[in-house]
């Protein structure tokens, strides 16, 4: 796995690892995932811990929106990428005590194939994870818990108290744009927790910063 660099995003805990392809006139190669590289990178310590159990898949419309997702017991961290169009990934701080609870952060993550690389981001325990589409896209995420729906919970995309302001400006008016036309949204999701609403249930105290 040919790791170019590491950077951190506006909440810090949060990760993009860009990774190299190697190409010539047929196409492009590259090793997406190797335990080894990760594992021996100073860099990318946060996740020699990590131990990933499920590898998951969605296929989404330009349009949709979905999110934002949270587990514990057991706790989930998501490393994500793309795998066809565009897709803008979101991460919301739910954590007690954190001084960024509340605060969303986007990053765009498309998939382009001309690139000489491509990027995962990481979005450890303690951050509810969604995204959204301006293409048909496909995304994948290798997950570090198992799936346990009678654990599990969400905070509205829609929701009046997010807090946008450590997003990148152009990509909460890529989000409006999505939202004030024909969104595609789950019932689920649009009508999931607000943060205020989370923050007032007992279950909130399984994140804590």
């Amino acid at each position: 796995m040919k790791i170019e660099a590491v950077e951190s995003l506006a909440i810090p805990e949060l990760k993009v690892i860009r990774f190299g392809r190697f190409r010539d006139d047929r196409g492009y190669f590259t090793e997406s995932y190797r335990l080894g590289d990760l594992s021996r990178n100073p860099e990318t310590a946060f996740l020699r811990d990590v131990r990933f159990l499920q590898i998951n898949e969605s296929f989404s419309r330009a349009g949709v929106v979905r999110g934002l997702h949270f587990q514990w017991d057991p706790h989930m961290g998501k490393l994500v990428r793309a795998v066809r169009g565009r897709i803008v990934d979101l991460a919301l701080d739910i954590r007690l005590g954190s001084p960024t609870l509340g605060k969303i952060v986007a990053r765009d993550i498309s998939e382009d194939p001309g690139a000489g690389h491509a990027e995962w981001i990481w979005v450890p325990p303690g951050f509810a994870h969604g995204f959204f589409c301006t293409t048909d896209c496909i995304l994948e995420y290798l997950c570090s818990g198992e799936y346990n729906p009678g654990n599990e919970a969400g905070i509205s995309p829609l929701s009046a108290d997010l807090d946008w302001s450590l997003c990148d400006p152009a990509l909460k008016r890529a989000f409006d744009e999505i939202v004030m036309g024909e969104v595609i949204l789950s019932g689920k999701d649009r009508d999931a927790f607000s943060i205020n609403g989370w923050l007032a249930d007992e279950r909130s105290s399984n994140f804590t910063y």
